[in-house]
């Protein structure tokens, strides 16, 4: 069983701070699973949670004079910031928090996604002002003490300008929060981060938004999380694209591919074949959406490589990784799923059907597919079900592949088998305790598997006429929205909550969730 690693929290409500958090460092967790999971490789070879060549982010406390935004500490979008409150069209009141008989208030004009900071209860010489990240709060540089002011005598209430939340130009998807110190005190009151309904008008785009603002511009990858987790973020955001139609972040896709093309290997490839497997797709993702075909080219070289690692050990199947030390159900199933999904996008194709089919062929015959109809981690050195845990990417991934095989093939038969596979996971107590889905594990891997989960049960849901996995896939998000939120749309591991922290890898499975939803 994996050993969850705590970080500092982002809080939920309004905090009561002399100085700024220091960030929270990641943490390499490792209990059958790690970060780094395949001590068989060489150094230069193993999993990183930043891309090669590049330098993990900075540790300096998000202060004033630490860290700068991405963006200019004047920011124009519809309106330059500290226009007057008074020409607000909309107000919207965030959060109130107290200190030392004041009232701190964080208001938002969602008209044209400014907001302001007031004090109330406010006597001569209190302090008020904004912070601003674009770093989903981690950090906010010059983006601190936004319009600060103090309160002259005879004014029970005192504001700030108004100041943009996100800075269109510069691609900064921002965060306010409002912070106030009474005159003579060091106390200092700051609500949590929010933002305006701009880019979140609904959970769904609200929970995209606040993955973006995890994207790095600098690296076209995902703050806080790892190289195969980015490829299923950058998923995550075209399906929330399709699903919504806003496309206010359809820049990352061509930035992505851009900036990490020739990452490790070359064309998204590296020793890991499921992480050259999940480029793949998201890829593919891609060019459904655009059409652009060198998004279908360069999954096409994915899975041409990953062909390279299927032999005759244990009756066929492909290796995880270039150590040929194991042969796991993740990489096979996503084997199945990328060469269905590309002969469903080549016409005249029949050798990536073919190696679909001889891939599905294999895998059901692999006996990884337990007596409950939950599968497995992979297969021992005996080439037998090693009986480690039924993560639940493992439950969806195969559903996603048999929605393509079946699309490919027409056979009815892979929709009643992945039927009866989704059955067993949504059922299962052990998969969900309670009713919600939850993986027992930290680390840098395990935040991600529940989006993927439901992302395949999603693709299987759209492919059967009566919807069965409906009521699933809406209790969850429910649950989530309700239970496993922060202010600023963040989403932690355990949907049924309580919420503690947030990353790139916990939002994606969020987005996924909300996606998948409607």
């Amino acid at each position: 069983m994996l050993r969850a690693a705590f970080l500092a929290s982002l809080m939920v409500s309004g905090v009561l701070v002399a100085v700024p958090p220091a960030v929270a460092q990641s943490v390499v967790d490792c209990g059958y699973y790690c970060d780094d999971r395949d001590p068989s490789l060489p150094l230069a070879a193993r999993r990183s949670a930043h891309r090669p060549g590049t330098t993990p982010p900075p540790t300096a406390p998000p202060s004033t004079g630490g860290v700068p935004p991405a963006a200019s500490a004047v920011v124009c979008n519809r309106y330059c910031d500290a226009r007057d409150p008074a020409l607000a069209p909309a107000d919207r009141l965030a959060q109130t928090v107290s200190v030392g008989g004041r009232q701190i208030s964080l208001r938002f004009n969602d008209t044209d996604a400014m907001g302001w900071a007031v004090v109330s209860s406010a006597q001569q010489g209190d302090e008020v002002w904004l912070d601003r990240s674009f770093d989903a709060g981690a950090s906010w540089g010059s983006g601190s003490r936004l319009g600060d002011t103090a309160a002259p005598a005879g004014f029970g209430t005192w504001r700030t300008m108004m100041f943009n939340v996100d800075d269109w130009t510069g691609l900064g998807v921002g965060l306010l929060r409002a912070c106030g110190r009474p005159a003579g005190s060091s106390a200092i009151a700051c609500t949590s981060w929010y933002r305006t309904t701009w880019n979140a008008g609904e959970r769904r785009t609200a929970a995209a938004t606040a993955l973006m603002e995890r994207y790095n511009l600098g690296t076209g990858l995902f703050d806080t999380t790892g190289w195969w987790n980015s490829a299923n973020a950058l998923t995550a955001i075209i399906d929330n694209i399709r699903v919504t139609g806003m496309n206010s972040y359809r820049y990352a896709i061509a930035r992505t591919y851009d900036l990490n093309r020739a990452a490790w290997q070359g064309d998204f490839i590296n020793d890991y074949n499921d992480d050259v497997a999940w480029w793949g797709l998201a890829w593919l993702a891609a060019y459904d959406l655009t059409g652009d075909s060198r998004y279908l080219t360069t999954a096409r070289a994915g899975a041409n490589h990953i062909h390279r690692f299927w032999d005759s050990v244990c009756g066929g199947g492909i290796w995880w990784s270039s150590s040929k030390n194991y042969k796991n159900a993740i990489a096979n199933s996503l084997y199945v799923q990328l060469n269905a999904a590309l002969h469903n996008r080549i016409p005249g194709d029949t050798t990536f059907l073919n190696r679909a089919r001889a891939g599905w062929t294999w895998f059901l015959g692999s006996k990884m597919i337990n007596s409950a109809n939950l599968v497995n981690d992979g297969l021992n050195s005996s080439c037998a079900n090693n009986n480690l845990t039924p993560w639940s990417y493992n439950q969806g991934v195969p559903l996603a592949a048999l929605v393509e095989l079946h699309r490919a093939t027409g056979d009815a038969s892979l929709l009643t088998r992945a039927r009866a596979l989704a059955d067993a996971s949504t059922s299962s107590t052990f998969l969900n305790p309670g009713g919600i889905l939850f993986d027992d594990g930290g680390g840098g891997d395990v935040p991600s598997f529940k989006g993927i989960y439901v992302r395949g049960l999603a693709a299987l849901n759209r492919a059967l006429a009566d919807r069965p996995y409906t009521s699933y896939l809406r209790r969850q998000a429910d649950t989530a929205h309700a239970r496993d939120r922060s202010s600023a749309d963040s989403y932690d591991q355990p949907w049924a909550g309580p919420f503690q922290r947030s990353d790139a890898a916990r939002q994606h499975s969020a987005v996924d969730l909300m996606n998948a939803a409607g």
